[in-house]
């Protein structure tokens, strides 16, 4: 425990909070290659989202059967439980690669594949069912969620929807009372370090900030009530234009290792006055699937020296005095910002809540590892 020195005599104690790592689940034992299926994942979600969805029916629309796809009847209201899948006239395709010059379809900027003509299908293990009506609408739903729809089979086959239930927030466990303390986690992420748009002179006065080192006795205070720090993604930038599969010169291996090195300096500084993790995020070197794996620890000899220092998978989760922590470098936020519409990403991790799924793109857009 780190005593930073005031202005007066007084030493201030850093405060220190009870730590459990819940990273178990994103661990990857063994990687799998050949023969796989991703039908296994959407049929596991399909089953643990079903049970969770039948047990809000009777809340819900008690009067009304609840059907499989292969059951529904003409005219006849139910309720169906599926996985939605949405058509998108503009979705990249791997074999769009290979036939750009001949390709019809309009370019469409890189960032958003929305399009109006998009519609939504509702699949359980029997079928599956196109969706009508505007209850749904496409726009705001993305491949993979798990819904509950009420509604009937028109003449034409597809299923009018005129109500439709998401899993909602997860119950949330009651806290202890309030003990008067307070206690901050500091959350930061596109260090980019070695990037050209790093500044290396802001990076120090965060480190500085958070040791303590920076500011009146008023803001030692506060730094003092830090007691976990999280570095989510994106630390580095090394120059991809030298990993050409080339031998490199001493000179280019040095310019791929000295953003990392300065990195670690850095990251020294913090992991010797208050709890580090770090994960890794789309541009650091690690798996680029989901989820990805701890950074290694030696490519940070001098912070890794420090029992304060973790390296941690992505997803990350955690518990702090029993209030838990689940996050990401925001590879999952990004791809549903490809695929859906919302006014901020700040709306999508709202919808990731309501629909109960971290990141319900993958394995369908977003790339992720079986294991």
């Amino acid at each position: 425990m780190e005593a930073m020195e005031l202005d007066s005599e007084d030493n201030l104690q850093r405060k220190q909070c009870l730590y459990q790592s819940l990273d178990e689940s994103f661990a990857i034992r063994k990687e799998m290659y050949r023969g796989q299926q991703y039908s296994q994942i959407y049929f596991a979600r399909l089953h643990l989202m079903r049970t969770l969805l039948y047990s809000l029916l009777p809340n819900w629309k008690p009067h009304l059967p609840v059907c499989t796809v292969l059951e529904l009847e003409e005219g006849k209201e139910c309720i169906i439980v599926g996985t939605l899948y949405k058509h998108m006239k503009l979705k990249p395709s791997i074999l769009d690669e290979y036939s750009k010059e001949r390709s019809a379809t309009p370019l469409v900027k890189p960032h958003n594949f929305m399009h109006p003509d998009d519609d939504l299908v509702l699949e359980d293990e029997s079928g599956r069912v196109k969706l009508a009506g505007t209850v749904l609408i496409p726009s705001i739903y993305v491949t993979g969620i798990v819904v509950a729809v009420q509604g009937k089979e028109t003449v034409g086959g597809d299923f009018l929807v005129e109500d439709v239930l998401e899993a909602g927030l997860p119950h949330q466990e009651e806290q202890p009372l309030e003990s008067g303390e307070d206690k901050y986690v500091v959350f930061v992420s596109g260090l980019s370090v070695g990037s050209s748009s790093s500044n290396p002179l802001q990076f120090q006065l965060l480190v500085d900030h958070i040791t303590g080192h920076l500011g009146d006795e008023m803001e030692q205070r506060v730094a003092a009530e830090i007691v976990q720090v999280v570095i989510a993604g994106n630390s580095v930038e090394v120059p991809h234009g030298l990993l050409n599969g080339q031998n490199l010169a001493s000179k280019d291996q040095s310019r791929l290792s000295e953003p990392i090195k300065e990195l670690d300096i850095l990251l020294t500084q913090i992991a010797a006055s208050v709890p580090l993790d770090i994960m890794p995020g789309l541009n650091d070197p690690a798996n680029f699937a989901l989820p990805q794996q701890p950074l290694h620890r030696c490519l940070f000899p001098g912070s890794s020296a420090y029992n304060t220092f973790r390296s941690c998978t992505n997803p990350h989760s955690f518990e702090l005095d029993n209030i838990r922590f689940l996050g990401t470098s925001g590879q999952n936020i990004d791809d549903l910002e490809k695929y859906s519409d919302a006014k901020d990403k700040l709306d999508i991790m709202e919808r990731t809540l309501r629909w109960r799924h971290i990141a319900p793109t993958a394995p369908n857009t977003l790339a992720f590892l079986c294991g």
